[in-house]
């Protein structure tokens, strides 16, 4: 993505391939990004803290491996985590999105692809910074600005992915989604095998509003998928 629109992006790109971090740095510099790296998961804990504007995490990584990585700052970091890896087995890319990540690219990938990907994430976080609303639910309120979801005077802990999920229903009551939808349209992709993800993100966001209400915010539609409770 050339930066014409005048934002220059900060990237974080983690990966112990040395000849890779080093092609990739170049591209994304020739792309006006402001990059940071690491060569290990300690390396990338620490570069994180400098708050990039996306990070590209390996999952195989040396003395702190990305999933790990993805675990310990997903509470500090709104950023999107996409990972990087050789791993095609589901349950490894399952296991990534459940750590917290936004998305994933198989090992090996082209550029192309790798900059489309960003460019989406990248455009998606920007309409969500302008968002103003908030849209209340008897007990439940939803800050579509600072992306939080509270009930009773409670914040919720969600994971970004969660907090997409209850964003995107919540946005469209009543109306019926399937998980390849949902997974698309949070996710930002055509869905890859992946809706399991979403059975799986949906149980564990009605566990946490449980704690502080009976009410059931999202439905199951057997055969069809979820809808958000008008």
């Amino acid at each position: 993505m050339d930066q014409t629109d005048g934002m220059t992006y900060t990237i974080l790109i983690a990966d112990d391939d040395t000849g890779l971090l080093k092609m990739l740095q170049t591209f994304f510099e020739l792309k006006k990004y402001t990059v940071l790296t690491a060569r290990d998961g300690v390396e990338a804990l620490k570069m994180a803290e400098k708050d990039p504007d996306i990070i590209l995490l390996d999952i195989n990584m040396p003395r702190t491996d990305g999933l790990e990585v993805c675990r310990q700052i997903r509470d500090r970091v709104s950023c999107p985590i996409l990972f990087l890896t050789a791993r095609v087995e589901e349950e490894d890319r399952v296991n990534g999105l459940l750590s917290g990540g936004d998305d994933y690219i198989l090992k090996p990938f082209s550029l192309k692809e790798l900059d489309a990907r960003i460019t989406a994430h990248l455009k998606r976080e920007e309409r969500h910074r302008v968002k103003t609303e908030y849209r209340f639910h008897g007990e439940l309120s939803i800050d579509y600005t600072a992306k939080s979801v509270r009930i009773g005077g409670h914040i919720l802990e969600l994971t970004k992915l969660e907090y997409g999920i209850v964003e995107f229903l919540s946005m469209n009551p009543g109306l019926v989604f399937d998980r390849e939808r949902i997974y698309e349209k949070v996710c930002g992709y055509d869905a890859e095998g992946d809706s399991r993800v979403i059975t799986e993100l949906v149980r564990r966001i009605r566990g946490k509003m449980k704690e502080y209400t009976e009410t059931e915010y999202i439905e199951t539609v057997w055969g069809m998928g979820y809808r958000w409770a008008k």
